[in-house]
């Protein structure tokens, strides 16, 4: 099978691999059909990603069709549309013990720190693996891994309907958590970004209130909205350190300040003015299985909308030049797929 590893920066080396031909008792084996790009894999690219050694196979946000099921698989079967959470962790660490596996003192991630999916064939253990409706598209099936993402940043706000949430960057993350708290019912939903294209597609999608930071600062964008109000959430999704400070120096007294983003450099935080507003700054860790089942249901009844955030797709030999097309188009690009089979 052919199979695509992340060798150094901005180098992806291509090679044939010999194909799984058995699956254990309580595992699947999955045709990989659509594989999403997303910023972590893009900080990973650039050799800047804190936590990815090299080499390694990417690919953590995909689609698939299962092939082959293990003896003792009950809720999977060959012909169902797949995706899978790529999270391996240990089980017995006191994260773990506590539900908290997201957060595994022995986590790893697939993509990252263990082979990722950028292949013909890949086996995932029945209990991380979802079956997705045939209706639904092997394209916005790879986007469940970042509405997950969106599924649990959002769980953490609690009261979310008596909140403004404020998100910065309108990314794909930035995009999905926006769409999120609306569809979890918050009082209002704000984006800021410098780029105008991500903006218009939110609005598209019925999220209206925009920050275009290349016209206006986030301060003056916060009171044309808001007016005397404040916000009480706000969440970071770009990992840029003026995007925490937007947040935090902005965020309403009591208020709560989620960490999504990946950050190249640490950030440089006032814990002072932190302490003195007693806010609540919190990092908000990938997802859990409910997660997953949620951004399932939402996507099923029609209320997350996936596919418009794909703008681009590129083959499975044109790895490197989806990573040069991100590079040199930022202002053009939302979702990137690669078509694997």
């Amino acid at each position: 099978m052919k199979q695509a590893t992340l060798t150094s920066p901005g180098h992806i080396r291509f090679s044939t691999e010999p194909a799984p031909i058995t699956v254990g008792e309580s595992e699947v084996l999955i045709n990989i059909r659509r594989i999403g790009i997303c910023g972590s894999d893009i900080h990973a690219y650039h050799g800047k990603h804190p936590f990815t050694p090299f080499p390694v196979v990417q690919g953590h946000e995909y689609s698939g069709e299962v092939v082959a099921v293990g003896s003792e698989v009950k809720t999977v079967k060959v012909g169902d549309r797949v995706t899978g959470r790529p999270q391996q962790v240990c089980g017995t660490c006191g994260p773990c013990r506590a539900g908290r596996y997201n957060v595994c003192s022995h986590l790893k991630v697939e993509g990252f720190q263990a082979p990722g999916v950028a292949q013909d064939y890949f086996v995932l253990p029945e209990n991380r693996t979802y079956v997705v409706p045939s209706e639904v598209s092997f394209d916005e099936i790879a986007l469940l891994e970042p509405a997950a993402v969106a599924a649990h940043a959002t769980s953490m706000v609690k009261d979310i309907g008596e909140k403004t949430v404020v998100v910065a960057g309108a990314g794909p993350i930035g995009n999905l958590i926006a769409q999120f708290a609306k569809i979890r019912g918050a009082k209002r939903v704000i984006v800021s970004d410098f780029n105008p294209f991500r903006l218009d597609l939110l609005k598209s999608l019925g999220i209206e209130d925009g920050i275009n930071l290349s016209e206006e600062g986030f301060r003056e964008g916060i009171k044309r909205i808001l007016g005397e109000e404040a916000f009480q959430v706000g969440i970071e999704a770009v990992g840029a350190e003026p995007a925490l400070h937007n947040l935090v120096d902005n965020v309403e007294k009591g208020g709560q300040v989620l960490i999504v983003g990946v950050y190249e450099e640490y950030p440089r935080l006032n814990m002072g003015f932190v302490g003195e507003h007693e806010l609540t700054v919190q990092g908000s860790m990938m997802y859990k299985h409910e997660d997953y089942v949620k951004a399932i249901e939402y996507l099923i009844s029609g209320q997350l909308q996936l596919s418009a955030l794909i703008t681009h797709r590129f083959g499975f030999t044109a790895y490197n030049k989806a990573y040069q097309f991100i590079d040199e188009n930022p202002t053009q690009t939302l979702k990137v797929l690669i078509d694997v089979n």
